[in-house]
């Protein structure tokens, strides 16, 4: 499965008033794991910014000029882009602007969602936890992704961040392999080797309670399921909501 986690920044915040890309950047995973593959753009937007956008992006037309124009990347980034899935949040605003900029070069462009699939991380952060604020920096805090230093945004950086929500979000956990005294787990990617020290007696049953980070990840895994089922799993329900 090809994933590609992607940001945007902008002159402002419609297209439709004539605003335009100045940074993009897109992540590439492949069954979950980073692949090392991105793309990465400033891009000059040929137009003054918002001075309210300035004040989130920290960038001015005076620093991307001399930059590439979006129809000198075009190419390769809509190459990059198709067939996976896109993972991005608020899809609709990211969507809408590079959908505008393909416009530009070409009127018969029918638009990102005829070669990739979309999923928008906000709407499935609502889901999860409705009525809670679901902005990035409210999801970092919410699943214990490392924090960075976001005083300016940058494509490039909430790209990266939003790839460890994401993960965080969907589960984190792909896979379990159990060896003799051995738990083996495969977390966001990484693979953890947890030592099982066998119990002095051998004849009993040993039981080991779980750790802060396993009940955190099982909190996960029950919220991914929750989600794809629109109802919370059938063990954590009283029996008046099973009907």
């Amino acid at each position: 499965m090809r994933q590609i986690v992607l940001d945007t920044e902008t002159t402002g915040l419609s297209p439709e008033q004539g605003h335009r890309l100045i940074e993009v950047a897109a992540v590439e995973l492949e069954q979950r794991k980073r692949t090392g593959r991105h793309l990465h753009y400033l891009l000059d937007p040929e137009r003054e910014i918002d001075a309210e956008a300035t004040r989130v992006h920290g960038k001015t037309w005076a620093d991307l000029k001399g930059a590439p124009r979006f129809a000198e990347v075009a190419g390769e980034l809509l190459t990059f882009l198709q067939g996976a899935e896109l993972i991005i949040h608020n899809a609709s605003f990211d969507v809408g602007f590079l959908d505008s900029e393909y416009l530009r070069l070409d009127v018969r462009h029918p638009g990102l969602a005829s070669c990739c699939r979309i999923t928008d991380t906000l709407a499935m952060a609502r889901e999860l936890h409705p009525g809670q604020r679901n902005t990035l920096d409210a999801l970092v805090k919410r699943y214990a992704v490392e924090e960075r230093d976001r005083s300016f945004h940058g494509a490039l950086l909430d790209a990266e961040i939003l790839l460890d929500v994401y993960l965080a979000m969907t589960g984190g956990q792909v896979g379990l392999a159990f060896g003799s005294g051995t738990a083996s787990a495969v977390a966001g990617g990484a693979e953890h080797e947890v030592p099982r020290p066998l119990p002095a007696d051998r004849g009993l049953l040993p039981v080991w309670p779980a750790s802060a980070a396993e009940l955190a990840r099982h909190e996960q895994s029950l919220q991914a399921i929750a989600r794809e089922s629109r109802r919370p799993p059938l063990w954590t329900m009283s029996g008046g909501d099973r009907r």
